[in-house]
């Protein structure tokens, strides 16, 4: 058998256009390793990835609404599918590499708290003092520090920094990583309208008209109608976009989303709690550093308690964040036969 890697890197000269990364080309790993005679540099990232405790939990994550009844609702890891997809379509249609596509899509969002947005939030506000927390760069923590207990996957640089920029500024330096930001955006637009029409949220007939206009009036028209003209704006001054008409109406669904769906009284109104209940936990960590598991107490003798109690707790999942808080704050309940 030849070397199986070597000939897909060979096969990417030509699926992949110049303005893409090769893997051949990658700017490699913080700690070189050899290459694997199967799997490309990216390919090896994608099954880290998807190999990790981190993508596992994100099963039990919610996205928006959180403890939905039902099971249509969209989790981190639906979505984090979802955007996956949505990306590999597009830099299959634009001749990047599909891999390091995939790769960054798979770990976009790692580093998401329990509870969703409400989760993120409580977090931030109780590292005010610290600069606050964001996902993406919680996604990167994971992937460097956290995973393999404090070892690192040892990601490429590319993957790494196409999580890091896949929500804020600048712009991924690769097109692949702009292609994930796009199709994240994309995703979640989509389906958080979705899910907050069938749980009763808001009405399909209370979308704005230009956005039925422009981009469609079904969920699937919709994704569609935004991944073709990506396609069809094609890669211009070392970017990928949406043309102007497509970009206004993605902007004015994404307002409306805000507004009616991330604000909306029914959704926020456990996000007292959600604060509540990760404050509780976050500070019973700070003062009981020893209890949290063997590589949070190293990170908290590298980095201070706080952090560590932080990146302990974000990486919960929802269930295990409320059984947490349980076991701490509510009495055993003892029944007398």
């Amino acid at each position: 058998m030849g070397n199986i890697r070597e000939e897909r890197e060979e096969l990417e000269r030509l699926l992949v256009h110049d303005a893409g990364v090769r893997a051949e080309n990658s700017k490699g790993r913080e700690h070189p390793e050899p290459e694997d005679g199967v799997r490309t540099c990216f390919q090896r990232d994608i099954d880290r990835i998807t190999h990790s405790k981190a993508f596992r939990r994100l099963k039990q994550k919610t996205q928006v609404f959180l403890e939905p009844e039902g099971d249509h609702y969209r989790t981190r890891l639906t979505h984090t599918l979802e955007v996956t997809r949505i990306a590999r379509t597009i830099a299959r249609a634009l001749y990047l590499n599909e891999d390091l596509t995939e790769a960054i899509g798979l770990g976009h969002d790692l580093g998401h708290t329990p509870f969703g947005h409400a989760g993120e939030r409580a977090l931030n506000e109780l590292l005010a003092d610290r600069g606050g927390f964001r996902h993406y760069e919680q996604s990167l923590r994971v992937v460097d520090i956290i995973e393999k207990e404090g070892k690192g996957l040892n990601l490429t640089y590319e993957v790494r920094e196409g999580i890091l920029r896949h929500t804020c500024d600048p712009l991924s330096e690769t097109l692949e990583g702009q292609v994930v930001r796009l199709a994240d955006k994309i995703a979640y637009i989509n389906h958080d309208v979705d899910d907050a029409i069938r749980s009763g949220t808001l009405k399909g007939e209370e979308i704005p008209d230009e956005v039925h206009r422009v981009l469609g009036g079904r969920y699937s028209a919709r994704i569609n109608t935004i991944v073709e003209d990506i396609i069809a704006q094609g890669v211009e001054g070392g970017m990928v976009r949406m043309s102007p008409e497509v970009g206004h109406a993605v902007d004015t669904f994404s307002d409306f989303l805000y507004e009616r769906v991330y604000k909306n009284p029914v959704v926020k109104g456990e996000e007292r709690k959600i604060l509540g209940l990760l404050g509780g936990i976050f500070d019973y960590f700070v003062k009981n550093p020893a209890k949290m598991s063997a590589e949070y107490v190293a990170i908290a003798h590298c980095e201070g308690v706080e952090r560590a109690a932080a990146d302990y707790v974000s990486g919960m999942t929802d269930p295990y964040a409320i059984e947490v808080h349980n076991s701490i704050f509510v009495p055993v309940a003892w029944t007398v036969k």
